[in-house]
C-alpha cells in the first residue's frame, strides 16, 4: 500500500527555504554509546592485568578502545573470566546510553512543537533584505536611513525606476530629511514643485556650481529673476497632434480641481479649443502672439462685438495657400458656428464660464511670465546638460496659481512619454538624461488623471516619481484627491512614513508591515504562596498572531525632537515598506547633521534664472507633420484675412 502523499503546505519564508537535514545528534549518540562500552571493557581488561607492558600500553594505563577485542583473541581461553566481566560491564554502559536515547526520542516526540510561521511570518528587515533592495551603496534618492545593531548608520537610497510615495504630515521634517538631501545628491534632472523657493535658496546653488546642471525658476508671481514658459508654445501647432494636444490644454483650464465637467464646463472646454487654434494660427500668420492672455482677450474684448469672433473664426483663412474653401480651420470654424447658433442667453453663459477660468492670465505679472518661453518641456530631459525645474508659488499665490502647475505638470508628463521606441526585443531610450519629479503636497494640487495614470508606464520613459502627501486620507479624498479606488498606491513600489498623526495612515501601515507569529509562553504554579518549594509547575507555550507593528504603535513612533524655536535637532523614526522584503524600521536622516550636505547647502543660489535658447530638434522628437486636407463645406461670413 502506497505511503500517503505529503502536501506541501508551507507558509510563508517556509515556501523557498530549502529542506532541513536531518539531525546527525542520534546517530553520534549511539555511536557515542558504543564506544563508550568499548572504553569501559578495555580499561576493566587493563585493570585486571595490571597494566602489564604486554598489553601493549600506550599513555598512563590509557588504551585503544578496541583493544580488548584483540586481546580476547589472543588470550580469551586462558582468562575466560576477566573478559566475560569486562565485556559484561561494558555491554551494560553501552545499552545504558542507547536506552537514554530511545528515551530521549520519546520525550521529543511527546514534546509540543510551536510553529513560528503558524499566523504570519512578517518580521523587521536585517543588513541582507536592505542589502538585497539595493538600498545602500547608490547614487539614487533617499528614502531614509537605518541603523544597524552596532549602532551605525546608512543611508537608505533608491536609484531604480519604480516611483516612491512618502506619507509625512506638516512640519515633520520631510524636508530636510527627503526633499533636501535627495536635491543635494541627484545628478539627473528634477522638476521639484517648491513652497515659498526654500528650495530653491538651499539647493539651486549647488546644483548648478557642481551639478553641471541648467537651474530653471518658474515663479508666476515674480516680478523678476525667474524664467519664462508659454503654455501655448508646447503645442504642436500645424501637425496632426495639434488638436489633442489644445483638447488636454483646454480640459485643465475648465477643470483646475480634477472633477467631473457638467454641461457649462463641458461647452466651456469646446470653446477654448476652437480660440486657442484660432490664436495660435493667428500668431503663426503674423499677428499678435500667442498666449494664454491673448486668448482672454480675443473673448472679452470690449472694442467689438463677440459675434464678430465667431464670424471671423469661421472665415478666418488659417490656411492662405490652399485653394478657396480650403483655407479655414474645420475645428475652428465648427466651434465658431456652434457659438454663433447659440441662443443668446446660452452663449454668454458659455463665455463667462470660459472667461472665468481664463482670469489668471489677466494678471500682468502672470501675463508678462507666460507670454514666451525661456526654455521647453523637450529640454528637461534632452539639452547638452541635465535641467533642474523649480516651479516655485508663494503660500498667498498657491490657489490662485494651482490651475498654472496643474498644466506645466501635465504637459510634460505627456509630452516626455511618447510612443517607445523598440530594437532587438528592448527599449530603446530616447532621452538624455532621466527625470525625477519630486511633488511635495501632489494632492492639494488637485487630481491630475495623467499623473495617476502615467506611474504605471513613465518608468519606461525615464520619469521617476517621488510623491509626498500628508497623509492617505489627503490622498484618497473623494473631494480633493483622487478617491478610494486611487491606483498611486498601487504604482509606487516603495513607500515611507514619518509618524502619522491619522489613524487611517497608522492602519494602513501597519497592514503594509504584516501579521507575525509570537510564542506566548504561560507558567501555572500550584503549592503554599510562600514556599520554598512548589508542588507543581506547568508551562505551556501557545502560538499568538499579532501585526508586527500595531496601529497604536505606529503612531507612537517618536518624532522628531525640536527646540523651543520648533527647530528639529534630533531625528525621529519612520518605516519604509518595498514590494518584496520585510518592511524597514528606520530613523530619519537630516541634511544639516552631515558636514556634506551642510556645505553645498550653503552655496547660495544664482540670482537669476538659466534660460534655454530653441536648439535644432533633436532626434526622437515627434517632427512636424502636416494636417490632412479636409474639406469643409463653411457658411457665409465675413472674408478671411
Amino acid at each position: 500500500m502506497n505511503a500517503p502523499l505529503k502536501r506541501n503546505n508551507a507558509v510563508g519564508p517556509q515556501v523557498r527555504a530549502k529542506p532541513a537535514r536531518r539531525s546527525a545528534l542520534v546517530p553520534a549518540l549511539a555511536v557515542l554509546s558504543l564506544l563508550s562500552g568499548m572504553v569501559v571493557a578495555t580499561q576493566i581488561c587493563g585493570h585486571d592485568f595490571r597494566y602489564q607492558a604486554a598489553l601493549g600500553r600506550s599513555f598512563h594505563g590509557l588504551y585503544a578502545p578496541w583493544a580488548v577485542f584483540e586481546w580476547y583473541g589472543l588470550w580469551a581461553k586462558y582468562y575466560s573470566a576477566e573478559f566475560t566481566k569486562a565485556m559484561g560491564v561494558g555491554g551494560m554502559t553501552s545499552a545504558l546510553g542507547l536506552i537514554g536515547i530511545v528515551l530521549y526520542l520519546n520525550v521529543k516526540a511527546n514534546s509540543s512543537r510551536t510553529n513560528e510561521y503558524l499566523h504570519g511570518s512578517a518580521r523587521w528587515a536585517d543588513w541582507k533584505d536592505i542589502n538585497a533592495a539595493s538600498f545602500l551603496h547608490n547614487d539614487g534618492v533617499y528614502i531614509g536611513s537605518w541603523v544597524d545593531p552596532d549602532g551605525s548608520t546608512h543611508y537608505l537610497r533608491h536609484n531604480g525606476p519604480e516611483h516612491i510615495l512618502t506619507y509625512a504630515p506638516t512640519r515633520s521634517g520631510k524636508g530636510v530629511g527627503l526633499v533636501i538631501p535627495t536635491l543635494l545628491s541627484w545628478s539627473k534632472s528634477v522638476v521639484v514643485t517648491d513652497l515659498k523657493g526654500e528650495l530653491w535658496a538651499i539647493t539651486a546653488g549647488w546644483r548648478k556650481a557642481h551639478g553641471n546642471q541648467y537651474v530653471l525658476r518658474f515663479e508666476p508671481a515674480a516680478l523678476e529673476g525667474c524664467a519664462r514658459w508659454n503654455p501655448l508654445d508646447e503645442i504642436r501647432i500645424g501637425t496632426e497632434y495639434e488638436v489633442a494636444d489644445v483638447q488636454n490644454l483646454a480640459t485643465l483650464i475648465v477643470n483646475p480641481d480634477g472633477k467631473d465637467l457638467d454641461h457649462w464646463g463641458k461647452t466651456a472646454r469646446s470653446l477654448l479649443v476652437g480660440l486657442i487654434l484660432h490664436t495660435l494660427y493667428r500668431a503663426r500668420l503674423g499677428g499678435p502672439n500667442a498666449n494664454m492672455a491673448e486668448v482672454d482677450r480675443l473673448l472679452t474684448d470690449p472694442s467689438r462685438s463677440v459675434k464678430k469672433l465667431w464670424k471671423e473664426m469661421i472665415s478666418y483663412a488659417h490656411y492662405p495657400d490652399r485653394v478657396e474653401g480650403e483655407r479655414t480651420h474645420p475645428i475652428i470654424a465648427a466651434s465658431g458656428r456652434d457659438m454663433l447658433n447659440r441662443p443668446d442667453e446660452e452663449a454668454g453663459s458659455v463665455i463667462s464660464t470660459a472667461s472665468s477660468y481664463l482670469d489668471l492670465y489677466r494678471d500682468p505679472v502672470v501675463t508678462m511670465n507666460t507670454s514666451v518661453s525661456d526654455f521647453c518641456i523637450h529640454d528637461l530631459m534632452n539639452r547638452d546638460k541635465p535641467v533642474s525645474l523649480y516651479i516655485i508659488t508663494q503660500p498667498t499665490d498657491k490657489d490662485r496659481l494651482r490651475p498654472l502647475v496643474r498644466i506645466m505638470l501635465d504637459m510634460i508628463v505627456r509630452k516626455l512619454a511618447p510612443k517607445q521606441v523598440f530594437e532587438d526585443g528592448r527599449v530603446v531610450p530616447t532621452y538624455k538624461h532621466r527625470l525625477l519629479f519630486m511633488i511635495d503636497e501632489f494632492p492639494a494640487l488637485g487630481k491630475l488623471p495623467i499623473l495617476q495614470e502615467s506611474l504605471a508606464f513613465a518608468a519606461g520613459y525615464g520619469l521617476k516619481f517621488y510623491l509626498i502627501c500628508q497623509d492617505i486620507n489627503q490622498l484618497r479624498s473623494r473631494e480633493t484627491g483622487y478617491g478610494p479606488d486611487e491606483l498611486i498606491t498601487s504604482n509606487c513600489h516603495v513607500q515611507n512614513a514619518y509618524p502619522p498623526n491619522r489613524l487611517e495612515t497608522a492602519q494602513h501601515l501597519s497592514k503594509l508591515t504584516g501579521q507575525t507569529t509570537v510564542i506566548n509562553e504561560q507558567i501555572t504554579t500550584s503549592g503554599k504562596r510562600f514556599g520554598g518549594i512548589h508542588g507543581q509547575v506547568t508551562r505551556t507555550q501557545q502560538a499568538v498572531q499579532r501585526p508586527l507593528l500595531t496601529d497604536d504603535e505606529c503612531m507612537r513612533m517618536p518624532g522628531p525632537k525640536k527646540n523651543m524655536d520648533g527647530e528639529i535637532v534630533e531625528a525621529g523614526d519612520m518605516v519604509i515598506y518595498t514590494a518584496g522584503y520585510p518592511m524597514i524600521y528606520g530613523k530619519q536622516p537630516l541634511y544639516f547633521q552631515d558636514a556634506v550636505f551642510s556645505a553645498r547647502a550653503k552655496i547660495a543660489p544664482p540670482n537669476l534664472s538659466d534660460t534655454l535658447p530653441k536648439v535644432a530638434v533633436e532626434a526622437g522628437e515627434i517632427q512636424p507633420v502636416p494636417l490632412p486636407q479636409i474639406s469643409v463645406k463653411m457658411e457665409t461670413g465675413e472674408g478671411g484675412k
